[in-house]
């Protein structure tokens, strides 16, 4: 950085150079050079200053200044070296009384002083000026020449172990083989074993993918080559294939190391399925990638690891054995992972000593690692923001808040009427989730808006599951209808506060019927099973299915969503009670936990008698402590009055002394 400055300086330093120059010589151009008759004729009437004589063999060379009028002027003049011109300056020079002569022998300059003094200022600035027009003209050929080098960038001695990648037990398993390779591949060779020549790593965003590739390296202490497969694309044509054939070039040169290929899809797209002309030069960038990796020798040390989340896009080709021989799915972490996870991110956190991770984890189901380690970060944020030193539950219970919904916004107000009608919105979740056994269990309910929604419920799975059940789902979809039904019940109307609920209700639903084959279809798959749609390949397709089937598709779906609503009716009826008790106390609290609802349901109340029972004690505690101190300053009140009387009396002696001594002195 700082060399890139210096150069950047250059073009200025020449500038001020020959402006220099030109000044140096502009002051020359004013010196007058006499010729020897015209010194000898004009030199007895001039009033010299300043006078250098460099007496040579033959000749004289003098230079100084003179009085000219009111001006100074400069002067230079050759005299021959004779005794007589020797004894005429001396007397010239010397009528001068302020006249300053300095007499330099020129036999004892040097060569070098010489060279110094009139070529070498001259060699600089040619050579600094050949620089600067070196680097102009080569500027543009340099950075084409650049333009087609990979972008890939290496980092050495990488510190990501094992041990900072939590959440991904299995996937551990799977690439320590290829760490055992690195560090001692005559194992595998010996045994005539063929290490898979590269890895896709397949997971939703913020899984870890990088991170866990990064410990790969890391573990095995070997180079690790990182780049973005858009980093290859350009709109030039064959730019992209030629960073491969760089890429793999330096891999060579530095193996064994780890290549790592981040959002693969954007160059391993499947050919053939663009849109229009406009993608050949990702095409040819791919079938490079795909020759190289056919070029690369068996076992020479070179490991390509890949990621993205769309690997339903990426070409055939690129995932044949002898390319990406190994997938290896990198999913969300479940309540364990998610434990392990917390613990990781939590080693520079400042926790308070009441914080459970194991139950923070309990809580957070479907979060990613990234997810997770930004819950730790927001806490940290709130616990700064309100000056405190440790890390509180409730900074945490807000920060998870902040990630699935966004920041409260306690500034916006409801009307009494919407108040309620959140409330018992939310209340109706919350009563599912109480009295429908396989329905998620509520952990905490608020009416306090958060980013589009009016109010939420935080509800938790019972247990989580690899493998939901038709009764997971159904139970599901009844819990999101909870909301409109408790609105339909209690108010005779229904509110767009419900919208988010029916369109997860309704995808559930769609999935039950098109990929799961839980309707009275029967087990058939009426979707492509593809998930994202990939618009160069699913442009155009149509349904794989008549529309006869399209119709009972819509009727199923409509059934089971129907069956869900009338269920949540039945068990919101059953439950008014429930339902005000809940409602109300929301709107009074704003926010309730599920121990609060469960005291609710237990005993009419948000408070349990062993709680009131503690605070009835911690109250008298409080009382008996107060009635302590105010003892206490009566005891020194009393004991300050007993001092101040005492004084008194001390005070009243001392007059009485001091009459009766003044009595006696006048009698006598």
């Amino acid at each position: 950085m700082q060399k890139k400055k210096v150069i950047s300086l250059l073009p200025y330093i020449l500038v001020i150079s020959i402006l220099l120059l030109l000044i140096t010589f502009g002051n020359g151009s004013n010196t007058k050079e006499f010729t020897y008759n015209e010194f000898a004729a004009s030199a007895e009437k001039m009033k010299f200053k300043d006078v250098n004589m460099s007496v040579g063999t033959t000749v004289i060379n003098i230079s100084g200044t003179y009085e000219k009028g009111k001006n100074t002027k400069s002067f230079t003049v050759v005299v021959p070296n004779t005794d007589e011109n020797v004894k005429w300056l001396s007397n010239v020079f010397e009528k001068g009384k302020d006249t300053n002569v300095k007499v330099y022998d020129a036999n004892q300059e040097s060569l070098f002083e010489v060279f110094l003094k009139s070529v070498l200022p001259f060699l600089i600035l040619g050579g600094l000026a050949f620089f600067m027009f070196s680097k102009m003209g080569s500027g543009g050929s340099n950075k084409a020449f650049e333009f087609s080098k990979s972008r890939a960038k290496i980092e050495g001695n990488i510190k990501v172990r094992f041990k900072d990648v939590a959440g991904c037990d299995e996937e551990k398993e799977e690439v320590k083989e290829i760490i055992d390779y690195l560090k001692n591949p005559k194992r595998f060779t010996d045994m005539g074993a063929r290490i898979p020549k590269g890895m896709l790593m397949v997971g939703p965003p913020g899984t870890g993918k990088t991170l866990l590739a990064k410990a790969v390296a890391g573990e095995a202490d070997v180079p690790f080559f990182s780049i973005s497969g858009s980093d290859f694309v350009e709109m030039f044509v064959g730019t992209g294939a030629s960073r491969v054939r760089d890429m793999f070039k330096k891999a060579s040169q530095h193996a064994p190391c780890i290549v790592f290929i981040d959002e693969i899809d954007a160059v391993g797209r499947q050919r053939g399925a663009g849109m229009g002309g406009g993608n050949d030069e990702r095409e040819q960038t791919l079938n490079q990638l795909l020759v190289e990796m056919d070029g690369m020798g068996e076992n020479k040390g070179i490991v390509i690891i890949a990621a993205t989340n769309r690997p339903d896009v990426l070409d055939p080709a690129l995932l044949r054995s002898g390319r990406f021989d190994r997938q290896i799915t990198v999913n969300l972490p479940d309540k364990k992972g998610r434990f392990e996870i917390l613990k990781v991110h939590a080693r520079n956190k400042k926790l308070a000593k009441d914080i459970s991770l194991e139950s923070l984890a309990k809580r957070t189901p479907g979060f990613s690692g990234a997810d997770l380690e930004n819950v730790l970060n927001e806490g940290a944020i709130l616990a700064v923001r309100d000056h405190r030193k440790m890390i509180t539950m409730e900074d945490l219970d807000e920060a998870i808040d902040r990630v699935m919904m966004g920041p409260a916004k306690k500034s916006k107000k409801y009307t009494e009427k919407e108040k309620r009608l959140v409330a018992y919105h939310e209340a109706g979740h919350a009563v599912i989730g109480l009295k429908l056994e396989d329905a998620d269990k509520v952990e905490k309910v608020t009416i306090i808006p958060r980013g589009e929604a009016g109010g939420y419920n935080l509800m938790t799975p019972r247990e989580e599951k690899m493998f939901p059940t038709k009764a997971d789902f159904m139970a599901q979809i009844t819990g999101l209808m909870g909301g409109r039904v408790a609105e339909d019940v209690m108010f005779n109307e229904v509110s767009a506060g419900a919208s988010n609920d029916i369109q997860k209700a309704t995808k559930i639903a769609k999935a039950m019927v098109r990929s799961w084959g839980m309707s009275s279809l029967g087990p058939i798959q009426y979707d492509d099973g593809t998930g994202n749609v990939f618009l160069g390949r699913d442009y155009g397709s149509g349904s794989n299915y008549s529309g006869e089937i399209a119709y009972e598709i819509d009727k199923e779906i409509r059934k089971i969503i129907n069956d869900c609503y009338a269920h949540a009716k039945q068990i919101i009826e059953e439950n008014k009670d429930l339902l005000a008790l809940i409602a109300e106390t929301l709107i009074e609290e704003e926010t309730i936990t599920s121990e609060q609802i469960n005291n609710l349901v237990a005993y009419g109340k948000i408070t349990s008698p062993e709680q009131e029972k503690l605070q009835e004690e911690q109250r008298k505690e409080i009382e008996q402590e107060k009635a302590l101190e105010n003892q206490n300053e009566n005891e020194e009140n009393t004991s300050k009055q007993l001092t101040s009387q005492e004084q008194e009396v001390v005070e009243k002696k001392y007059e009485d002394a001091l009459k009766e001594l003044t009595k006696n002195d006048s009698e006598n």
